[in-house]
């Protein structure tokens, strides 16, 4: 029960109480015992400390932590106490998050064909220098990609549907089926459910 329990998600609240990842409950209770988080009781939105958690009464029906001396009930949000930024990421360069960013769309004639018939497309050829990369990668139809060859664009008759550029990384929460808690919806807007369960 105890390594299940610590394996719970913990949604993390930066300092302006903006999501900005969810860790496993043990993670958060290393950040509240570093006085770098206090507890959320959802409830109340009161903040707690290890001492004042701890000093809660505990449901009957809640999930609990069985400590030396005492049991806690598990926590579900916690706020840092110092950090007010959101984590700096960028979106990875791959051939999934390609084909994300373009929408399973060839980006010279506009067509769906489904992804097994959409290629990569270098926009300046690597024989030309071009590399690969967002500013330089597109999907492009089989029957693009063939007309196109080892061309620039323009010299193939071809036209960019838009300019290939990086994705915007949008803070998101990505959890399993099933382990959002009933408090998160309160500190969560719906643009958030989709940023990974981290260490």
């Amino acid at each position: 029960m105890l390594a299940t329990a610590l394996e719970h998600p913990t949604l993390v609240l930066n300092r302006n109480w903006t999501v900005i990842s969810v860790v496993p409950v043990r993670h958060a209770l290393v950040l509240v015992c570093r006085d770098a988080a206090r507890f959320i009781s959802p409830e109340t939105y009161e903040t707690h400390d290890m001492s004042s958690w701890a000093a809660q009464a505990v449901g009957a029906d809640e999930t609990t932590i069985h400590l030396v001396s005492r049991v806690i009930r598990v926590p579900e949000v916690i706020v840092l106490t110092r950090y007010d930024r959101m984590p700096r990421r960028e979106v990875p360069f791959t051939r999934r998050n390609l084909y994300r960013r373009d929408r399973y769309t060839c980006q010279y004639c506009g067509g769906k064909p489904g992804s097994e018939n959409l290629s990569i497309d270098h926009v300046i050829p690597r024989s030309s220098g071009g590399p690969t990369g967002w500013s330089n990668c597109v999907l492009a139809c089989l029957s693009c990609n063939v007309r196109k060859a080892n061309r620039m664009p323009a010299d193939a008759g071809l036209t960019l549907l838009r300019k290939p550029s990086r994705p915007r990384w949008v803070p998101q929460v990505t959890l399993p089926e099933g382990l959002i808690k009933k408090s998160w919806p309160q500190f969560v807007s719906d643009r958030y459910w989709e940023v990974e369960l981290t260490d």
